[in-house]
């Protein structure tokens, strides 16, 4: 099945159900298999106007605030695994309404909630989140376990003695990983924390594994699972984003104008790399475009620029078999995960809609946006 682009309202995050439904069928078959528990992880993928299908494979998810917790509640239908750096005390009745599991990134926020914690009406499963002091993450912005990082309870601080009441370990060290660099993790995170696992139930391993890439170990991932479940008796969980919407789907954009300066022609969109891609610069990285290559001399290259008033709103030069012009559409790959949860209204551009390719290679509009959506994120 293929997608008909030009019948997709611009801009437009549009993903695809079928390869969407192809990643949910791998996560719940490594899951079933492995004996773990994988959750989807809000902070990378949110887009509730799939839940009905996300819930025919899984059925819960990790957030990391009260509002994320709640949307777990409410779209899904079963309370969240919360973690937060620090929770406020104006949110902690909003975290336990709508929370099955509470993980506290230090023994202080623990101690702080845990007479409200034991209180609670029902049974409220506390965690603590663990540094393992050991990342292969190369990204300084998304290592936790960088020197002075203020994410997790590491071996020393935590001591011999683990808190009454704490009930599970959350690490998150991981990053668009393999199942050889989780199994790292564990032999260290064994090492350090082992001699209090026979005082937990569970351990939670975090995100960051793209299990959905072509290249991951499934199988590998099983084998792992498996061994540390049997060697420990914990119930094991997983909260990936990424691998969830990993290449399930596209931005689909618009060539407004064509300018040129020095030479370098610049393709003007009517999106927004800071607004609605704003992992490219944060990281920094190129997404990939469709039907463009890296330049080549001799073909019609362009820089891609968007629609704000932002300098540094362009990305890139590319490659074009055809020289491009106004109404052309331009397709950024891969830009479901990370992308609709971290985008803004920033200057006011048009916030892309929000679709789906459906299973009977239809377009569904899910969501469009306008001046109201702008207008209430301020005051």
């Amino acid at each position: 099945m293929s997608v008909n682009y030009s019948s997709v309202p611009s801009p437009c995050y549009l993903i695809d159900e079928e390869r969407f439904r192809k990643n949910l069928s791998l996560i719940k078959r490594v899951a079933d298999e492995s004996g773990a528990e994988i959750i989807l992880a809000f902070k990378g993928f949110a887009m509730w106007g799939v839940f009905p299908i996300l819930r025919e494979y899984v059925t819960g998810a990790a957030a990391s605030s009260a509002d994320e917790a709640r949307l777990c509640f409410d779209k899904i239908g079963s309370p969240a695994h919360t973690y937060s750096p620090v929770f406020k005390e104006d949110d902690f009745d909003k975290i336990l309404k709508y929370s099955s599991h509470i993980t506290f990134n230090s023994v202080y926020q623990f101690n702080k909630y845990s007479n409200i914690l034991n209180k609670y009406s029902k049974k409220i499963s506390a965690g603590i989140r663990i540094n393992p002091e050991f990342s292969e993450v190369s990204h300084g912005i998304y290592n936790p376990c960088s020197p002075g990082s203020r994410l997790g309870v590491t071996a020393e601080a935590l001591g011999d003695k683990l808190p009454d009441d704490i009930e599970g370990f959350h690490f998150h060290v991981l990053f668009e990983s393999d199942s050889y660099a989780l199994e790292k993790v564990l032999e260290i995170v064994e090492f350090k924390f082992g001699k209090h696992f026979r005082k937990i139930k569970w351990i939670n391993m975090g995100g960051g594994h793209l299990i959905t890439r072509k290249d991951y170990d499934s199988e590998h991932l099983i084998r792992t699972l498996k061994k540390f479940k049997e060697k420990t008796g914990l119930h094991l969980i997983l909260e990936p984003g990424s691998a969830f919407a990993w290449e399930t789907g596209e931005l689909v954009a618009t060539v407004e104008d064509v300018v040129e300066n020095q030479g370098i022609k610049t393709a003007i969109l009517d999106v927004s790399f800071t607004a609605h891609m704003p992992d490219c610069l944060e990281m920094p990285y190129k997404p990939k475009v469709l039907g463009a290559t890296e330049p080549v001399s001799g073909k019609s290259t362009y820089r891609l620029g968007g629609n704000s008033c932002l300098s540094g709103d362009v990305m890139g030069d590319w490659s074009f078999d055809n020289e491009l012009n106004p109404g052309d559409r331009i397709v950024f790959l891969d830009m479901i995960h990370y992308t609709m949860v971290k985008t803004t209204t920033f200057n006011g551009v048009h916030h892309p809609s929000i679709g789906i390719w459906t299973k009977e290679n239809k377009f569904r509009l899910i969501k469009e946006f306008g001046y109201e959506d702008y207008m209430n994120r301020l005051s």
